[in-house]
């Protein structure tokens, strides 16, 4: 243990979306939060994998990317002034609403919480590298599993490797910027959106973009920067030049030091209360998709909602004397004045 734990009302694990909205309705009822992550960033899935893809089901907002949303979310809780963690794992969680929680991380910190809110997301998630001898020497460097900047691409050769989703959205998306896209996939059949599947077809048809058959055998380039590939493909060995690849083959989620902290799991998801969102663990909260519950639905607004109501439970745990009068931000002079409305 450390001898100056960072003391807080509530701490959240898990800046995404649902946990950064967290904050905001804890805010609402005048109760501190710390936020940690393990990744090195807010945002969490949506900032980390698909930045600049578009979001249609978020409410009142018929389009919006998920750098955006984060973005958004940043500025709303802005009034309440969190302090975020980043690049920290935690691998532990101790104690109980009467002493306290705590909470210790992979990089030796130690928080000490009243209310413990667990809004990690799918657990612990990592894209899935393709197998190909030597990737690892050009991640990050010419190999990226994730759009952050679509500029990075303006003008180069881009080689996206798979068949789901992510590997048909980003052919559309980056085939008007790049120089000359050509999406890779080891079979001809392929698990995006029908929709998605046409347009690629369409773009291939009118010469606008290359599709190959095969897979990958061997990378070609030196200190981290590709300059090409060897493909096998049904025809044959062929040769091909680009300047990045973009493997998209799913993610692998694990659940993590989550399982070891005495929750009541269901699969890899943590079983909760729908009245309060409270695991079995009295002051441990889930949200977002690290839970499950009956009729369960995997999506952000579901994890506001969850949000809402976990603070509430929150505060009669953090302040159980304090009597909370539910108000609205439209008209409550005093809920205005928190979040700096002139």
């Amino acid at each position: 243990m450390t001898d100056n734990p960072i003391e807080t009302d509530v701490l959240i694990i898990g800046a995404g979306p649902v946990g950064l909205f967290s904050v905001f309705e804890l805010g609402l009822l005048d109760l501190k939060t710390h936020v940690i992550d393990v990744l090195d960033r807010p945002g969490g899935q949506c900032a980390e994998l698909y930045p600049e893809k578009p979001i249609y089901d978020i409410p009142a907002l018929p389009v919006i990317s998920g750098q955006e949303l984060t973005d958004n979310l940043l500025a709303q809780i802005a009034p309440f002034a969190p302090e975020f963690h980043y690049n920290n794992m935690v691998t532990g969680i101790s104690g109980d609403v009467d002493t306290g929680f705590t909470v210790t991380t992979d990089q030796g910190m130690e928080f000490l919480a009243k209310v413990v809110v667990i809004a990690a997301g799918g657990g612990s998630f990592q894209p899935k590298r393709p197998p190909i001898r030597g990737v690892e020497e050009f991640e990050h460097h010419s190999v990226f599993y994730a759009v952050r900047n679509r500029e990075q691409f303006r003008d180069k050769k881009l080689l996206i490797a798979g068949g789901g989703d992510s590997a048909l959205d980003w052919c559309l998306n980056l085939h008007t910027i790049a120089s000359r896209v050509t999406l890779l996939h080891r079979r001809n059949d392929f698990r995006a959106a029908p929709n998605s599947v046409n347009k690629m077809g369409d773009l291939v048809k009118a010469g606008k973009m290359d599709l190959i058959t095969g897979q990958v055998t061997e990378l070609c380039g030196d200190d981290g920067v590709l300059s090409g590939a060897n493909i096998k493909t049904a025809e044959g060995e062929q040769t091909i030049d680009f300047d990045y690849l973009l493997p998209f083959f799913g993610l692998t989620m694990k659940l993590g030091p989550v399982s070891d902290w005495g929750l009541s799991l269901e699969g890899n998801l943590i079983k909760v209360d729908t009245s309060t969102f409270a695991t079995n663990r009295h002051g441990i909260f889930a949200i977002g998709d690290i839970n499950t519950y009956p009729g369960k639905l995997k999506l952000i607004l579901s994890g506001f909602h969850e949000g809402a109501l976990m603070a509430h439970a929150a505060k009669s745990i953090v302040h159980p004397d304090e009597r909370v009068v539910f108000q609205y931000t439209t008209s409550s002079s005093k809920l205005q004045k928190k979040l700096g409305v002139k």
